[in-house]
């Protein structure tokens, strides 16, 4: 008994002296450094670019911990994106390998596999692969209003006459010795507000004021660069990517939702402010949504254009998806935008469903999801939203435009991101990643970034 009690007493000693991280358990086991199972589908040409007419055949390549599949049933379905059929066709993996054959498109477009396999984990690993079939010579659906062009002038000249009355509010945790955030509430028209977080680089020099950003800076120091939001109505963060390379950010929220509200809070307001903001008003051109958006995102550019430090020649607007379309639009409308950057740009030829062929987010006719979902006459619809289709944006682009987009988007299809980028006439590049779907590569951000100094050196 006293040799146990000694015991325990050494024990508890020991353990008081020990650093509290050597008495946490750690993991025994290794970590893995690759999937388990890894697969990979490519098809047999290696740019995913056809003919029309030229057949196609998908090689799918698995494997498990470094096995080959052998035997494993590969189940696939084929057609034109976002028509695919109901019922899937199987094929079998030997030695790693099942092909897939894709068949043809009679008519320029793209042409989707969906496929899945269950592997020996019990898991169920699914892919979707889009081939381009002469893209090049995709045509919109949608025609261009004699009267486009005043409509949306007016309603900018409008939307000018309205004080833009900048609120700004601390953001202590995105403001350091380098930058200084702030949380900027705009009055964008008649009843439209927007919220944004405003990034600004400091000035190398001492005394500076950090409760007005704009009065930190001397003048002409930085281009400035607006980014509109995706869709939806999730709350936005703050980013230091552009102010790092010594230039004004602003990220923005269209629907004037405040962003100190907390997260539980926020969500609650958000759903019930926002949900199907996309269908809202669509019986008019004068009342929908998208209308205070479109100028709204105009005028904030008006606004980054009276800071102080603005250098007094780049504007440089930028954004994936909703943002992609809010980019495009935002460069057709305010005469200062000098860049015109989207990504995979929703809102493109929004038609495309009523011919059978895929058209762009929010996928209106398709009755595939309650976004799509279009309450009024169709004709009506139809009219309405050619007044707001990205297409005709890009068709009066004047400013040089580079665009990023992938095949695999489920979410805006390539099929209406080519029909955009078809009718752009201004000086234009594009960086097409056959394999990305709604997303980008790091890559392809690195070279937009690139190609935006090369059009800021270009107008020094």
């Amino acid at each position: 008994m006293k040799q146990l009690l000694l015991l325990c007493s050494i024990f508890v000693c020991q353990s008081v002296l020990l650093p509290l991280a050597a008495q946490t358990f750690r993991q025994e086991f290794g970590n893995s450094r690759k999937a388990f199972v890894e697969t990979v589908a490519t098809p047999d040409r290696a740019d995913s670019y056809y003919r029309v007419g030229q057949s196609a055949t998908l090689r799918v390549v698995a494997r498990e911990g470094g096995m080959p599949l052998d035997g494993t049933v590969l189940r696939y379905k084929v057609g034109p994106e976002m028509f695919l059929p109901e019922a899937y066709d199987t094929a079998v993996f030997v030695r790693g390998e099942a092909l897939v054959p894709m068949g043809t498109l009679m008519q320029p477009g793209f042409l989707a596999c969906q496929y899945e396999f269950k592997a020996s984990d019990g898991r169920t690993y699914k892919d979707l692969v889009k081939l381009a079939y002469a893209p090049e010579q995709i045509r919109t659906f949608t025609p261009m209003p004699k009267d486009f062009g005043s409509f949306w002038q007016k309603a900018l000249q409008e939307a000018r006459k309205v004080d833009l009355e900048p609120e700004y509010f601390d953001v202590p945790d995105a403001t350091n010795d380098r930058f200084v955030t702030k949380l900027v509430r705009l009055h964008v028209g008649k009843n439209k507000w927007m919220q944004g977080y405003l990034t600004i680089p400091r000035p190398h020099r001492e005394g500076l004021r950090v409760d007005e950003p704009c009065s930190e800076m001397g003048q002409g120091l930085y281009p400035v660069v607006l980014c509109p939001p995706g869709a939806g109505s999730q709350k936005i963060y703050p980013s230091d990517y552009f102010p790092r390379e010594g230039c004004i950010y602003l990220k923005i929220e269209i629907h004037d939702n405040d962003q100190r509200m907390p997260d539980d809070e926020y969500n609650r307001m958000r759903q019930a402010k926002c949900d199907g903001y996309m269908r809202r008003g669509m019986s008019s051109r004068d009342t929908y949504y998208y209308k205070d958006v479109y100028v709204g995102c105009a005028r904030v550019v008006d606004f980054l254009c009276s800071l102080p430090g603005w250098d007094g020649k780049n504007v440089i607007v930028t954004g994936g998806s909703q943002g992609g379309a809010l980019t495009i639009v935002t460069a057709a409308l305010n005469e200062k935008v000098t860049v015109c950057a989207p990504f995979y740009p929703a809102l493109c030829d929004l038609t495309g469903f009523l011919h059978q062929r895929a058209g762009g987010w929010p996928k209106f006719f398709s009755s595939w999801s309650q976004d799509s979902k279009v309450d009024i006459p169709q004709d009506q619809a139809v009219e309405t939203l050619q007044y707001f289709d990205v297409v005709n944006f890009a068709r009066v682009l004047k400013v040089p435009t580079f665009m990023s987009w992938g095949y695999n988007d489920d979410t805006c299809s390539p099929t209406s991101v080519w029909a955009a980028w078809n009718e752009i006439t201004a000086p234009k590049a594009n960086d097409i990643t056959p394999s990305s779907g709604h997303w980008r590569f790091p890559s392809s951000q690195a070279k937009c970034w690139q190609w935006m100094k090369r059009q800021m050196h270009a107008v020094q």
